[in-house]
């Protein structure tokens, strides 16, 4: 029988060696073993992100990511294990590897105190709803900037973002998640490796694949509104944004200041996902559609049962979180 382990060492470089061809979007192996490391070397990283298999002797049957995040649901902190990069060795499959390590895994996380199992699914919901499972609804949006037909820069002072703006980030999180029935609580740490993570790919990819772009609004001394963008292929994916103002128009200032850089060039297209009630009112949503990536939860305590009843409408979680 297989043995359920934390991968390091040998089995570490199996599991990169399997998921590379899957999973390296355009990174070298080289790279793409240095882009995990890095992410280990973060304060969030060093606790919260691991790597595990199912070992049978010298071979790697079968791996998958775990990530811990601390969450609240209905009111009530729940703890969360996230599971991504589920990969079975080709020479095992259609025997249950799969299957096998995410139950065990999951037994392993329930008895360690995890209330609720979250994953995102490339492959649709139906394998993962066999596993006990629920889709959860998200959407991607396609947004347009309205601009003053002049195409000029609104008065709104901008500025990139830096380390300082961290706590100012996390408070705007934590007050505009409050209504929501289920969010991650997203601390300093969580924040800086979600930045983090997307220079170091962005870092390690061929010069100029992708651009990670910061920017936040102040006033006096403090951040009132934030905006991640990830540019790839000439299209603009915000990663995660906020606004002390509930209206959101700071945040959609800060997007006409940047469109306006380039004033006579081409409109990238824009796509996010946006919890609802954010809507500032210098953005038009032009499409909605499900999201490519199907989240799903399966509870694993009463405490986290509620989870399965969860509408998009109810969750407040940023594409830059996904996994």
């Amino acid at each position: 029988m297989a043995d359920l382990a934390i991968l390091e060492g040998e089995f570490l470089q199996q599991a990169q060696d399997q998921t590379f061809d899957v999973w390296n979007e355009g990174l070298t192996r080289r790279a793409y073993g240095q882009y995990y490391a890095a992410q280990l070397r973060t304060a969030w990283g060093r606790s919260r992100l691991t790597r595990y298999g199912l070992v049978d002797g010298a071979d790697l049957v079968a791996s998958a990511k775990r990530y811990a995040f601390d969450a609240t649901l209905d009111g009530q902190s729940v703890r969360v294990t996230g599971l991504g990069a589920v990969f079975t060795n080709p020479a095992h499959r259609r025997r249950g590897a799969a299957r096998e390590l995410i139950e065990r895994f999951l037994e392993r996380e329930a008895a360690d105190g995890a209330d609720l199992a979250l994953l995102f699914s490339e492959i649709g919901p139906d394998y993962y709803a066999r596993l006990g499972f629920h889709p959860l609804a998200t959407h991607d949006l396609a947004l347009r900037v309205i601009e003053d037909a002049r195409r000029g820069a609104p008065m709104t002072l901008v500025r990139a973002g830096d380390e300082r703006d961290l706590a100012d980030i996390v408070e705007m999180n934590r007050i505009r998640a409050e209504p929501y029935r289920f969010h991650l609580n997203r601390d300093g740490d969580l924040v800086q490796y979600g930045l983090t993570k997307k220079r170091l790919r962005a870092g390690l990819d061929r010069q100029g694949a992708r651009e990670v772009q910061f920017f936040i609004s102040e006033e006096g001394a403090s951040a009132v509104a934030y905006v991640v963008i990830v540019v790839r292929d000439g299209a603009w994916f915000v990663e995660e944004c906020g606004d002390r103002d509930p209206a959101g128009a700071r945040l959609g200032a800060i997007l006409q200041v940047l469109v306006a850089r380039d004033p006579a060039g081409p409109r990238a297209p824009i796509t996010t996902w946006l919890p609802a009630g954010l809507r500032p009112p210098q953005l038009e949503v032009t499409a909605e559609t499900p999201s490519r990536d199907a989240m799903m939860a399966r509870p694993l305590t009463a405490r986290a049962a509620a989870a399965t009843t969860l509408t998009a409408g109810d969750i407040y979680y940023w594409r830059g979180d996904l996994f």
